[in-house]
């Protein structure tokens, strides 16, 4: 169910109040073969599949800018940073309380510290708060084998493969003292950490699945478990 096609009444008159699953991504490069959108794709998906997944789920329109300025320098870009997208989301779930929860589905690893941060506030305010997001392998980070693949499998009209080349394949730990100095840019001349190259469809469709296991478990033990 999305909130964006109800009205107040509908979701007033609900006998419970549902729980609130809102996509978070970026608007940022991924490479030379996959969108800008692509974190917004693969979050709002999540999302979707978690309502089908359970009736008490309501997803709200995506949160499509992020904490993205590591990727600054690749054309198309746009980032809000660290300290506005934490405020965002502490004001947004601060006014989202006639909700049971919210979950926040992040399809961006650059927004994971704002993300945590604004967590622990608003937990702190007694409010029933879950961040979320999918995992990978460290050596397959941005617009590489996986994110292609589920790129491939959700929109593949929106996928160059002909442009796909290997980029930075080194574990993410590695990376990182660079990474953090001068950004992607610094480690990628094409913005690629992992390799695209081996991607397939049905291998994004494994992904998706695996991910939305995990997704719906955490659902499950954190709004079964928090008061």
């Amino acid at each position: 169910m999305r909130l964006d096609e109800l009205t107040s009444t509908d979701l007033a008159e609900r006998a419970h109040p549902p729980l609130l699953a809102v996509p978070l991504g970026a608007t940022e490069q991924h490479g030379p073969h996959l969108p800008l959108g692509t974190d917004t794709a693969v979050a709002v998906e999540l999302c979707r599949r978690l309502a089908t997944e359970r009736a008490d789920i309501v997803v709200a329109p995506a949160i499509t800018y992020g904490s993205s300025g590591e990727h600054a320098g690749f054309p198309g870009t746009l980032s809000i940073g660290q300290r506005a997208l934490e405020l965002l989301i502490v004001e947004l779930v601060r006014s989202a309380d006639e909700f049971a929860g919210v979950i926040l589905v992040n399809g961006h690893g650059g927004n994971l510290r704002p993300l945590r941060a604004a967590g622990e506030l608003l937990r702190g305010e007694g409010r029933r708060v879950l961040v979320w997001s999918p995992t990978g392998p460290a050596d397959d980070t941005h617009a590489g084998h996986g994110e292609t693949s589920v790129m491939l499998h959700l929109a593949p009209e929106q996928v160059t493969m002909r442009r796909a080349r290997p980029g930075n394949t080194r574990p993410l730990r590695e990376l990182m003292p660079a990474l953090l100095n001068g950004g992607v840019a610094a480690v990628s001349d094409s913005g690629v950490l992992g390799d695209p190259t081996t991607a397939t469809a049905a291998e994004g469709g494994r992904i998706l699945d695996a991910w939305t296991t995990a997704l719906c478990t955490a659902v499950t033990d954190y709004f079964s478990s928090c008061p």
